[in-house]
């Protein structure tokens, strides 16, 4: 049959590899949507990462880790309370409308890793979506064509934002700070008070090697 000779070809394989990348982004979403970011439980005694142990020195000494005022527990070091999820999250970045939930120090990494999938996604959906296209100047191409063209400008727009996404989260990766510390430096007593720019910086090799792994 068609499908067995198509099989042999291999032509099946790339429609095959495009649906269990669609598949694995959707797990991929569920998975950081739901787990938890790395809510700070009251039950939990004071202590501090081993990455954030080595940088604690270089903090002024003046600066004591304060208790939240809203959920009242000891916030360790560079976590925020998040207004949404009503948390103090460990490691916060910033939460996120399109999650539903926070990206914190838990669900970061995979938080990486569903953006690379998604944009892989989108480039191999936007070339397929390209691929179709054959453009002529005629209304009739036009009517023809419109679903197939506004999908590509939609992917396209998606693939852009994802793709800035990605570039800047890695970019502060690599610098090791988060969102909310890049953001709201001049508010955050162990960043405004501290001699250096940012004290948990360790060189990018090695803050990239103590986020992923």
């Amino acid at each position: 049959s068609d499908l067995q000779k198509q099989e042999e070809r291999g032509e099946l394989l790339q429609p095959l590899i495009f649906v269990l990348l669609v598949l694995c982004s959707i797990l991929l979403y569920f998975k950081v949507a739901l787990m938890d970011p790395g809510f700070v439980k009251p039950e939990e005694e004071e202590s501090e990462d081993k990455g954030q142990g080595v940088v604690i020195p270089q903090i002024p000494g003046g600066i004591k880790l304060r208790r939240c005022g809203y959920c009242l527990v000891k916030q360790p070091l560079r976590a925020k309370h998040c207004q949404v999820c009503q948390h103090c999250v460990r490691r916060y970045d910033h939460h996120c409308p399109w999650l539903e939930n926070c990206v914190g120090e838990r669900n970061h990494p995979l938080f990486i890793v569903y953006l690379s999938v998604q944009l892989v996604v989108l480039l191999w959906g936007g070339h397929v979506a390209w691929s179709g296209l054959y453009f002529e100047q005629s209304r009739e191409w036009l009517q023809h064509n419109i679903f197939l063209l506004v999908c590509f400008l939609l992917i396209l727009i998606f693939t852009i934002v994802v793709l800035l996404l990605l570039v800047s989260h890695l970019y502060l990766i690599s610098c090791n700070t988060t969102t909310w510390e890049f953001l709201s430096q001049h508010r955050i007593p162990y960043l405004r008070h501290s001699e250096l720019e940012n004290p948990f910086d360790q060189g990018i090799i090695l803050n990239l090697w103590r986020f992923f792994c």
